[in-house]
């Protein structure tokens, strides 16, 4: 796979960690040999949000989250961060993470069907979004005109 093709690490990390959890597993079935260096732990953390992505932050409220990494054989360490209470989810971002650092050719293609998976539900979303839609319109008066 070409270099441009694969996906720089925060954009990765970014998908595994909204990537649903069972389609992981599909994906990566078989964790490779590891070592623990942070076991899966849940926790929250606070949500900041801006109204129209420009004003002043204000916290939204906390999230779960649970986070884990691990060492491969190799030296390369992985990280995961995942929505949620599953530790085998935050275990296997934790994985790839670790393994699309090592031979990312090889494992672009599974970011890429997480990638894939997510813009389909946002499509599907915005379908069901679009069917709702109200258009609404007014009719000039003749007193003004």
């Amino acid at each position: 796979m070409s270099a441009s093709l694969i996906p720089h690490r925060r954009d990765w990390l970014s998908i595994l960690a909204r990537s649903a959890p069972d389609r992981l597993a599909q994906l990566l079935p078989d964790l490779p040999d590891h070592a623990l260096l942070r076991a899966p732990e849940t926790g929250t953390v606070m949500v900041q949000g801006r109204i129209g992505a420009t004003g002043a932050p204000f916290n939204v409220g906390e999230m779960t989250v649970t986070r884990c990494a691990l060492r491969l054989p190799c030296g390369t360490q992985g990280h995961g961060h995942v929505q949620g209470r599953s530790h085998a989810h935050a275990r296997r971002a934790a994985a790839m993470d670790a393994l699309m650092q090592t031979d990312p050719d090889a494992h672009a293609p599974l970011i890429a069907a997480l990638r894939d998976d997510a813009q389909a539900a946002r499509d599907t979303r915005a379908a069901k979004a679009a069917a709702t839609r109200v258009e609404f319109f007014t009719l000039q008066r003749g007193e003004d005109a």
